[in-house]
C-alpha cells in the first residue's frame, strides 16, 4: 500500500518491507483541548461591589438609628430634669403628711406622760432637720 490518501496518513515502503504510518502532508489539524465552559454567575467584582453597597447602606442606617437612639437619650434626660421638681413637690407633701400622722400618734401616745412635748425636735437647733427615720 504505497502511495498517498488525502483523507488519511500517507504510507511509505520501507527497506525491510513494512510500511509505517506518516502524518498527512501539511499535519494534522489543532486538538480542540481549551475548556469550552459557559460563562455561571456573575463575576466576582460584582459580588463583592455589591457586598460593599449594601455594608455601605448598613453602616449608614445604623448611624442614622444611633442619632435617633442619642436624641431620645438627651430628650429622656431633660423630661427627668424638667419633672424633678414636681415629683420633689409631691415627695415633700407626702412627707408633710406623714411627719403630721406620726406627731398626731405620738400625742395619743405620749398624753400620759407629764411634760412631753409632742413634736419637740431632739436637736438643740432652729435648723430644719429632716427625719432620718419614715414610718410607713
Amino acid at each position: 500500500m504505497s502511495g498517498q490518501s488525502s483523507a488519511g496518513p500517507t504510507y511509505t515502503k520501507a527497506a525491510h518491507g513494512f510500511t509505517q504510518d506518516m502524518p498527512p502532508k501539511g499535519g494534522y489539524a489543532n486538538v480542540p483541548y481549551k475548556r469550552n465552559l459557559p460563562v455561571r454567575g456573575v463575576s466576582g467584582a460584582v459580588i463583592m461591589g455589591t457586598t460593599a453597597l449594601i455594608c455601605s447602606y448598613g453602616f449608614y442606617k445604623m448611624g442614622q438609628a444611633n442619632i435617633e437612639k442619642r436624641e431620645l437619650e438627651r430628650e429622656k434626660k431633660w423630661s427627668r430634669i424638667w419633672l424633678l421638681p414636681l415629683l420633689q413637690a409631691e415627695m415633700d407633701r407626702d412627707i408633710y403628711r406623714r411627719e403630721q400622722a406620726a406627731l398626731a400618734r405620738e400625742k395619743i401616745i405620749m398624753s400620759d406622760v407629764p411634760g412631753w412635748e409632742a413634736g419637740k425636735s431632739v436637736y438643740n437647733t432652729q435648723r430644719y432637720v429632716p427625719k432620718q427615720i419614715v414610718v410607713m
